[in-house]
């Protein structure tokens, strides 16, 4: 059941949070001793699942209206009573006459609930009769369905009941046992507690199935065969919920269940495959995890599963791939074994575009899987770029975040933005601007970063306003967004009609890039950097850049050691030092130093712009002495060589700067001799 069901009075809920006696049920070889309770920390308890007072009681007061409740209910009610108050035969009978009813269905959950069912029912998992405990496990594995229900197994101490039948050899009592877990464990509480009560290397040990029992067919299966499969499935049920918890996932690589996932992935039997697919793409998120799907194989087996008729194990596949696509080698591995058509056929199916959490997957999928170039030329034999815009209209933010990042991708190259543009998807991302989901605005930037380059394009941008709207994503509160949006701009300042203009036309929009200069976060501070060093190409923007002190605020930067910032920083000094006083000011503020010692990076994308810095910083007969006596020649004398020409030039300009002074210094001792 989806929805939430009313929770009992407060009468109630404070019973089951105190320790109480089991209610006495007679039961065949002994008793089943006291119902057994497990204290919770409140840092524990899910927030998420709490609902508001005012709610519970209103739903309290419609479930509880007499006239509306059903004769079942009352039914179900009675034959708790028998399993209450009977015998080890009466309560038997009645646990098998409840499993006659739907309890699926949420008035009847409430009936076992509201009569205090549950109690009795994990009290019976301490029962020494099977009967009963495989009965009592039967309706928990069906009412636990419920969120509210879940809870209570849990604070019922349910849990370690549960793991001690997993440790048990009836296998009827281990599946049942497991599909309990399976429902219970969507609560994060219970998740740690199976870890805590080791229960995670018992429900490992479900999967170790024969391999003659995976690729034969049901029906040709003996019964010994077919209740090894079922307490499979159970257990790489249980292990899905499970691996919802990060320190789970961890737990379960290091008592094999890898092996024993990639094994079972062959198997015939879809209900077997959905849920050890689901626990792949679960456990995908994690490096470690990465590396043993790629290395175990399991990549062919999941792009197999990609042509299955079942949406839910394409969704599934789809997001495995996902995750495990930021890899290079899984990437060219879902080719190889032909998943990248499969992929854009989910796209394609009219069908599938109401199936958000799959078309998200796919798309998601396209997008990794797009990173390669030999992935690349696939995607583009199959018009992916063009189903990709379709999506753009889409109204889900996971697709539209990752039909936009498959598009940043594709038009990395020339044929692709041409694509796009013809297909008329530059209004539509423009359009995406004025979104709010922040992932997805991070997309739409790298798009326009890539489509500006691009003369065409950069007209229609211009067109729709898009510069503008960029900027404006540089108030947004993301670190992310602001450093993608600045990035931006970069090419769209540079080529745009009289930029310059433009850039002064947006009233406060260089003091706001100033501003972001105090930003803590690195790729901000990068990203701005370089739209400064664009945006001070213009005379006048600079002028105004050095009203609001950028000289002050990038010389505060220069002890940095990251070499994205470097770079990037460098090349900003080099386009404001040229302005009034600047160059005499940053020696004076003792960047000359730290910007030497960028020199030592093995960047040479930062050796590049350093060079350009140390240039312009050389036209100060002071800076030439600081960087001489900071050991800058060797440095240059090495990069003059470079086969990149803009460091060969800015690096001989130096030399040239710093070894004008020294003549002049050598020609004016000489007059003084003389």
């Amino acid at each position: 059941m989806s929805r939430n069901i009313p929770r009992s009075s407060r009468s109630t809920r404070r019973a089951t949070k105190k320790t109480s006696r089991a209610t006495s049920v007679t039961s065949g070889g002994g008793g089943r001793g006291h119902l057994h309770r497990f204290r919770v920390d409140s840092e524990d308890s899910d927030s998420t699942e709490k609902e508001s007072s005012s709610d519970e009681e209103e739903r309290w007061k419609d479930t509880n209206r007499t006239s509306d409740l059903p004769s079942e209910y009352w039914h179900i009610q009675k034959l708790v009573k028998y399993i209450k108050a009977g015998n080890q035969t009466a309560t038997i009978v009645a646990l098998c006459c409840l499993k006659d009813y739907d309890l699926t269905t949420q008035i009847n959950q409430l009936a076992i609930q509201h009569i205090g069912g549950l109690e009795v029912l994990v009290n019976l998992l301490e029962s020494n009769d099977i009967k009963c405990r495989l009965g009592s496990l039967t309706v928990l594995s069906e009412i636990s369905l419920n969120t509210d229900i879940r809870r209570t197994i849990v604070d019922l101490g349910g849990i370690p009941l549960l793991i001690h039948i997993l440790n048990e050899p009836m296998r009827d009592l281990k599946t049942m046992a497991a599909e309990t877990v399976a429902n219970v464990a969507k609560v994060r509480l219970a998740r740690k507690l199976v870890r805590k009560c080791d229960g995670i290397p018992p429900l490992v040990d479900l999967l170790d199935v024969p391999m003659r029992c995976l690729v034969t067919v049901w029906d040709n299966l003996n019964e010994d065969e077919k209740a090894v499969l079922t307490m499979a499935k159970a257990g790489a049920r249980a292990l899905w919920s499970l691996s919802e918890s990060r320190h789970n996932k961890e737990l379960m690589r290091r008592f094999g269940l890898v092996p024993l996932m990639g094994k079972l992935l062959k198997s015939v039997h879809i209900d077997i495959v959905v849920p050890i697919m689901g626990t792949v793409q679960q456990c995908a998120s994690q490096p470690s995890y990465q590396l043993a799907i790629t290395s175990e194989g399991m990549i062919s087996d999941i792009v197999n599963h990609l042509n299955s008729q079942n949406l839910e194990l394409k969704m599934q596949c789809s997001s495995a791939i996902f995750k495990c696509a930021s890899d290079k080698v899984a990437r060219d591995m879902v080719r190889e074994a032909g998943g990248l058509d499969p992929l854009v056929s989910i796209l394609k199916d009219k069908n599938v575009r109401e199936n958000k959490p799959l078309l998200a997957a796919a798309t998601g999928a396209i997008w990794k899987c797009a990173g390669s170039d030999a992935n690349m030329k696939r995607l583009d034999q199959l018009k992916t770029i063009t189903i990709l815009v379709q999506l753009l209209t889409d109204e889900n933010d996971d697709v539209l975040t990752n039909a936009v990042g498959g598009i940043a991708e594709c038009v990395k190259f020339p044929n692709n933005r041409e694509t796009l543009r013809f297909s008329g998807g530059l209004p539509l991302l423009v359009e995406l601007l004025n979104a709010t989901h922040p992932p997805l605005l991070e997309n739409v930037a790298k798009v326009l970063r890539e489509c500006a380059q691009e003369p065409e394009s950069m007209k229609i941008l211009e067109e729709l306003d898009a510069i503008r709207l960029l900027w404006s994503l540089l108030k947004n509160p993301n670190p992310h967004v602001q450093a993608y949006a600045a990035w931006a701009m970069c090419p769209c300042i540079e080529n745009a009609h009289e930029s310059g203009e433009l850039v002064r036309s947006f009233v406060g929009a260089l003091e706001l890039v100033v501003g972001l200069l105090k930003s803590k976060d690195n790729l901000v501070l990068s990203a701005i950097c370089a739209a400064i060093a664009t945006i001070a190409r213009d005379k006048d923007n600079l002028a105004v850049l050095s009203d609001h002190k950028v000289i002050y605020m990038l010389a505060d930067l220069v002890h940095t050691t990251d070499d994205l910032l470097r770079e990037n920083l460098a090349a900003a000094i080099a386009s404001c030092a040229p302005y009034g006083n600047n160059t005499h000011e940053l020696g004076r503020l003792k960047t000359v130093t730290p910007i030497v010692g960028y020199m030592v990076s093995s960047n040479p994308k930062v050796h590049r712009t350093t060079a350009m810095a140390l240039e312009k910083l050389s036209e100060d007969p002071q800076n030439c002495i600081t960087m001489h006596q900071s050991g800058v020649v060797p440095f240059l004398l090495e990069t003059v060589g470079s086969r990149d020409r803009v460091l060969q030039e800015a690096s001989a300009g130096c030399l040239q700067n710093i070894r004008k002074l020294a003549l002049r210094a050598q020609e004016h001792l000489l007059r003084v001799e003389l």
